[in-house]
């Protein structure tokens, strides 16, 4: 006998809030509960001490995070100079301490070798894995384990603020861009050490600002449809943005719905005019365009599908 799944089947992406404080993991569990969600997963973590926009998939939707992961992110940072400590932010130990001897014009020299594409090697206080475990568990063992550096870019850096040993940046980054790391390699570069103190995440993608909500906005919702006894879902699932957000920067490949049933089995398909070999692409089908998932343009010219949708209907 199957076991059943707890919760209800919905798909789409709830754009959160995370506030300071706690992991991205329990905010991810706390927002699932609050929408009796079966299925969820985030789309890159957030330290503790970060807030900020942190979008969490429904169902299907998670089958798409990964674009989400890969995608630009943008923050708001705020660094003291002077202290140095082992994590890179104020939850960690101050391990060393200098005087700041520094003005307007260093920091903004150093700030802009941050720019462009450079090699970053991640903290040891990062879930990156090795050998099978998080970095960040070797860390608290006091073990230091060997690190890759990675190719990021800082597409933007903006100093908006210098004032009584602090620095206030903004910044445009690509994935995998761990700000820490940015800040501690700024007061090296400085000679007198920094951490983080106050870290948001402003943007993923493309997706609007005005569409997070707080789980305190959440469970307000959740408590007035219990007052005015109506199903929970008729006030929180108008939240969520569809599931193909999290690719709506991939070109679209529209298909007519006689040829869909051979892509939402796996099966590649002719799709007349589509763009150049290995290029990924969204999936839609018919006038309505509905979205039924991501493929690839394989060397025969074919629409190869990666990941495709599954409803009520193509599972039974």
């Amino acid at each position: 006998m199957a076991r059943r799944r707890k919760g209800r089947p919905i798909d789409g992406v709830i754009l959160v809030d995370k506030p300071t404080g706690i992991s991205s993991n329990d905010t991810l569990q706390k927002v699932k509960r609050i929408f009796f969600a079966q299925k969820a997963g985030h789309t890159g973590a957030l330290d503790p001490l970060a807030t900020g926009m942190l979008p969490i998939c429904f169902g299907e939707a998670t089958k798409f995070s990964q674009f989400l992961l890969d995608s630009d992110k943008r923050y708001r940072v705020i660094a003291k100079l002077g202290e140095r400590t082992d994590t890179s932010d104020s939850d960690g130990e101050v391990v060393q301490t200098r005087e700041v001897k520094v003005d307007r014009g260093q920091l903004e020299r150093c700030i802009a070798k941050f720019r462009g594409t450079t090699d970053q090697i991640p903290s040891m206080y990062s879930a990156l894995k090795y050998q099978g475990r998080k970095l960040y568990e070797y860390a608290r063992e006091g073990i230091e384990v060997p690190r890759e550096s990675r190719k990021i870019t800082v597409y933007s850096v903006e100093l908006l603020r210098f004032s009584n040993n602090e620095v206030e940046m903004e910044l445009h980054v690509s994935k995998g861009t761990y700000i820490r790391t940015i800040v501690d390699d700024l007061g090296e570069m400085l000679g007198c050490g920094a951490h983080v103190t106050y870290l948001r995440r402003t943007g993923v993608s493309n997706y609007p600002v005005e569409r997070m909500v707080t789980i305190e906005q959440l469970e307000a919702l959740l408590e007035q449809a219990k007052g005015q006894d109506i199903a929970p879902s008729e006030l929180l699932d108008p939240l969520l943005l569809p599931m193909d957000t999290a690719v709506q920067d991939l070109p679209e490949v529209n298909i007519i719905p006689q040829i869909a049933i051979f892509v939402r089995n796996g099966n590649p398909v002719n799709a007349g005019r589509v763009p150049a070999e290995g290029t990924q692409v969204r999936i839609t089908v018919g006038e309505e365009r509905e979205f039924i998932g991501v493929g690839i343009i394989d060397r025969e010219g074919m629409l190869a599908p990666k990941r495709v949708v599954v409803n009520e209907q193509t599972a039974q």
